[in-house]
């Protein structure tokens, strides 16, 4: 089964790939970067697709070593978000080929459903555990405004008390910083939440240095999760090692797709650690995660948003929830299309994330 084609779909802030074979069977993956999606449409259009034009579609594994490793340049967000948007489109090609779910292609059901997380503010989070959410996820570091560490680290304290008192002590509670926060008030955090018992703490630091994790865990007890910013295994290498995070937040759309998610999981496996994957906000990104989940034996949670009718219109998908899961069809691949034309009515959209500045005018980190 040769590829003949590869198409590349820049759609407001995300980025599709269709790849097609002379079999007419084709896949669909998502290689979405936001506030950098044209970097990554060049990488595919300009540099990856020449080198897909005649390959075997099968070979999933040599595909993804000689897009990462066949040139002198290798990894980073641009190239692996690229490289994620055929690895993605391969396993879904697949599952169709074979008329399969795509998780029957990776070991097969370790579970039945995947807990999933929502987000939340103070407000709507006893709504969302009244319609059955089991995880919420609240992001009270803002940085509205000048920011000031001490006032958001203090007022993050508060904000996790009344969300705690607001839903009970059975549900779960992630508690996302945005690596907003230096190391000594992401401890002075850390400690002050511990007595509502968060199910981890997201991002209190950057996650480029794995020392400066150590120092942290050494100060803290609350469990910690990481890993979005992180496109290779090799970068999640120390802290799966060392031991300085309890859950692994792969994106497998910025990570080189299923297939290197997959070997991220085996490497926190040794170290009981689980995966709890950040997505895109996209069905596609939804849909790989949940095929992926489905076939390791440590998942802990991936994060869920609802999505809007222009994404259901562009993707179409069969995927539903039930009381605070996500549970997957046996529809071959992995359960999605694209309409074409669909995507065409919504254009990539070259909006820029906002640049942040604390009280002194300096950058703060995003």
């Amino acid at each position: 089964m040769k590829i003949t084609d590869l198409k590349v779909f820049a759609v407001d802030q995300f980025v599709y790939v269709k790849i097609e074979t002379d079999e007419g069977i084709y896949g669909i993956g998502e290689a979405s970067l936001s506030g950098r999606s044209l970097a990554v449409v060049g990488a595919l259009e300009h540099h990856l697709k020449p080198l897909l034009m005649g390959a075997d579609a099968t070979r999933i594994e040599h595909i993804w070593q000689d897009i990462f490793r066949g040139t002198f340049w290798r990894g980073g967000p641009v190239l692996q978000s690229a490289l994620a948007g055929i690895d993605i489109a391969l396993w879904d090609l697949a599952g169709k080929a074979l008329g399969v779910p795509t998780y029957r292609l990776l070991g097969g059901a370790t579970r039945d459903k995947v807990l999933v997380y929502r987000h939340a503010g103070l407000e709507g989070s006893k709504q969302m555990v009244d319609e059955g959410w089991k995880v919420l996820r609240i992001s009270p570091i803002r940085c509205d405004g000048g920011f000031n560490q001490k006032e958001a680290t203090l007022r993050g304290i508060e904000y996790m008390k009344d969300v705690r008192q607001a839903v009970g002590d059975e549900i779960e509670i992630i508690f996302e910083v945005h690596t907003r926060l230096t190391p000594p008030h992401a401890i002075q955090l850390c400690n002050g939440i511990e007595e509502y018992h968060p199910f981890f703490v997201e991002d209190p630091i950057r996650s480029e240095n794995p020392a400066s994790f150590a120092a942290l865990r050494a100060h803290t007890n609350v469990p910690i999760g990481t890993g979005e910013q992180l496109p290779t295994k090799w970068l999640f290498r120390e802290l799966i090692e060392q031991e300085l995070i309890d859950y692994l937040r792969v994106d497998i759309c910025h990570s080189g797709g299923i297939t290197e998610g997959r070997k991220i999981a085996v490497m926190g496996e040794v170290h009981y650690q689980e995966l709890a994957c950040h997505y895109t906000g996209s069905p596609v990104s939804t849909a790989a995660m949940l095929h992926l989940n489905m076939s390791v034996p440590n998942c802990a949670v991936q994060e869920y948003g609802v999505h809007t009718d222009w994404m259901n219109e562009v993707i179409p998908n069969d995927m539903r929830t039930e009381d605070g899961y996500l549970i997957a069809s046996d529809a071959p691949g992995l359960g999605i299309d694209l309409n074409e034309e669909a995507a065409a009515k919504y254009p990539h959209s070259s909006k820029d994330p906002t640049h942040l500045r604390r009280e002194d005018g300096s950058v703060q980190d995003w």
